[in-house]
């Protein structure tokens, strides 16, 4: 019941992430490198990206490709949670204290961890309850 519950919850939380990149552009927009081009391309494509990702984790047989595009999607844009950091640091408000920027970092680990964990969770699996 557990791993259902994960799978569903990260499902939900990649969808409500991937929209928020139309819904509030600026937020993304601010934290990325000034060294990557094409800023409001990359948001686009990386919310378009964790609305798919995250609606294709509920098919079991694409769960584990799916799951490590999460993980690489998540690799990919780690500078960008770092730039934040680095961007605060220097002064810009992104509306967070600093001490949230840096405990993001090590929080990216835990979602690549829900994603490794899950990725071969199949539904049929699960105990039926009488």
């Amino acid at each position: 019941m557990m791993k259902k519950f994960l799978v569903y919850s990260l499902s939900a939380f990649y969808i409500t992430a991937g929209i928020n990149h139309f819904f509030s552009p600026e937020f993304y927009l601010e934290m990325m490198p000034d060294y990557l081009p094409f800023h409001e391309l990359l948001n686009v494509t990386s919310g378009l990206a964790e609305i798919t990702l995250g609606s294709l984790v509920l098919y079991e047989r694409m769960r584990k490709i799916i799951c490590y595009g999460i993980i690489l999607l998540l690799l990919a844009i780690y500078p960008a949670n770092i730039n934040m950091l680095l961007t605060a640091l220097e002064g810009k408000d992104f509306g967070f204290p600093i001490w949230a920027l840096y405990a993001r970092l090590p929080i990216q680990f835990l979602f690549i961890y829900w994603a490794w964990f899950i990725r071969d969770f199949k539904f049929s699996e699960e105990p039926t309850q009488i």
